[in-house]
C-alpha cells in the first residue's frame, strides 16, 4: 500500500536517514539519452522502474528497445539525505508528494515493493495496468502462491475472457498493477 509515512510513524518521527522506497518522477523526454533511472544507477542507488520491450521507429528503422512502461514513474530505495542533493541538482528529477500533505513524499512499504519486484522479475513479459484499468470483474478471487518462484506472493487471480493462462495480479495501490503468469498447481484460494 502506498503510504505517506513508513509504518505507524508520525511526521515528527520521519527522518532523513530512514531507508525507504520513494516514488519519484522523471520529467525528461521519453527519448532522453540520460533518463533519471540511468542517473540514479550511476549514483549507485538501488532503483526499480517497470520495463517492457517496445517497437520504436528511429531514423526510418524499426528497433526493439527495453524502455520504461510509464516514463515518469521511478521507485528509489534510499534515504532523504542521499536523494535530496540529487533532486536539487537535477531539474528533471523530483519526489512525488502525497495529496493534501505538505512536503511529505510518497513511499511504498518495503515488503510490498519487494513482492512486486520479485513477481515482475519472475516473468519474461508481465502486463502492466494503471489503477483505473482494473475492473472488479477482472479480479474477483484473492490468491496466494504456494511453492515455485513466487512462493508467498499474494494478489488476485486475473480473469481474462478466452485465456487459459492463469495470471497473478500484484499491485501497488493507486500507482500500478502487474499481471504475471503462474502455474495452476501453486495457486491457493484465500
Amino acid at each position: 500500500m502506498v503510504e505517506d509515512l513508513p509504518g505507524n510513524m508520525s511526521a515528527d518521527d520521519f527522518t532523513v536517514t530512514d531507508n525507504l522506497w520513494f516514488v519519484m518522477r522523471d520529467l525528461t523526454r521519453p527519448n532522453a539519452k540520460r533518463p533519471a533511472y540511468v542517473l540514479v544507477g550511476e549514483a549507485g542507488i538501488r532503483y526499480f522502474t517497470p520495463m517492457a520491450w517496445k517497437i520504436r521507429t528511429i531514423g526510418g528503422r524499426r528497433e526493439r528497445r527495453w524502455t520504461p512502461v510509464i516514463h515518469d514513474l521511478l521507485f528509489v530505495y534510499s534515504t532523504r539525505r542521499e536523494l535530496d542533493p540529487l533532486v536539487e541538482n537535477t531539474a528533471t528529477f523530483q519526489y512525488r508528494f502525497m495529496r493534501n500533505m505538505h512536503n511529505i513524499p510518497m513511499t511504498v512499504r518495503f515488503e510490498e515493493m519487494e513482492h512486486f519486484i520479485r513477481a515482475v522479475s519472475s516473468c519474461e513479459s508481465p502486463q502492466y495496468f494503471n489503477p483505473d484499468e482494473i475492473t472488479p470483474a477482472m479480479c474477483n478471487r484473492r490468491i496466494r502462491i504456494i511453492g515455485g518462484r513466487l512462493d508467498g506472493c499474494e494478489g488476485y487471480l486475473l480473469t481474462t475472457r478466452g485465456s487459459r493462462r492463469k495470471r497473478l495480479l500484484v499491485e501497488l495501490p493507486s500507482l500500478l498493477s502487474a499481471a504475471v503468469e503462474v502455474e495452476p498447481e501453486y495457486i491457493q484460494l484465500i
